[in-house]
């Protein structure tokens, strides 16, 4: 997806809403926005990894571990989420759970984060232009891959903080 015409809100450094802008001018310029993910697990706990394709203008041939993108004007992080999930990987989970959001200063541009959990069942059909590989990994293999290959950076600090509030 291109940022071009994509509307989405500005916010401020508490994630107040402070007018509506193209995705692409807020990245250009700087300015916070919401970005909207989801850590995919499947029946066993697993965690959904993904590399990105060569053809990406964004990160290509990356690894990341979340689904997601941006979050459009007046739309809310969990109906983001759960729309990323259906684009990217063509399946609609019963329920998206809201985690955490965090301050991201970004490699490309500041935003705000948020990440949520979903259970995903079934057969995956993942977008090509999106996503050319994937499998499922245990929280440890996961951990064991960000430092072997290489992933999103921003998907790394998320995870870290992820990691952070789980219960030992």
């Amino acid at each position: 997806m291109t940022d071009t015409g994509e509307r989405v809100d500005r916010v401020d450094e508490r994630d107040r809403v402070i007018g509506v802008v193209d995705r692409g001018d807020a990245i250009t310029h700087g300015w916070l926005h919401r970005v909207a993910t989801t850590v995919c697990r499947d029946a066993d706990g697993r965690i959904l990894v993904h590399r990105r394709p060569e053809t990406m203008s964004r990160f290509p041939g990356q690894y990341n571990w979340l689904i997601g993108g941006g979050v459009e004007a007046g739309e809310s992080y969990e109906r983001a989420a759960a729309r990323e999930l259906a684009e990217e990987l063509g399946v609609r989970a019963p329920a998206v759970r809201f985690v955490f959001t965090f301050l991201c200063r970004g490699v490309i541009s500041p935003h705000w984060l948020g990440v949520h959990e979903a259970v995903v069942t079934g057969d995956l059909a993942p977008d090509p232009a999106e996503i050319d590989w994937h499998a499922w990994a245990t929280e440890s293999e996961l951990c064991d891959m960000t430092g072997r290959l290489p992933f999103v950076p921003d998907g790394v600090e998320a995870l870290r903080r992820y990691m952070d509030r789980r219960p030992a």
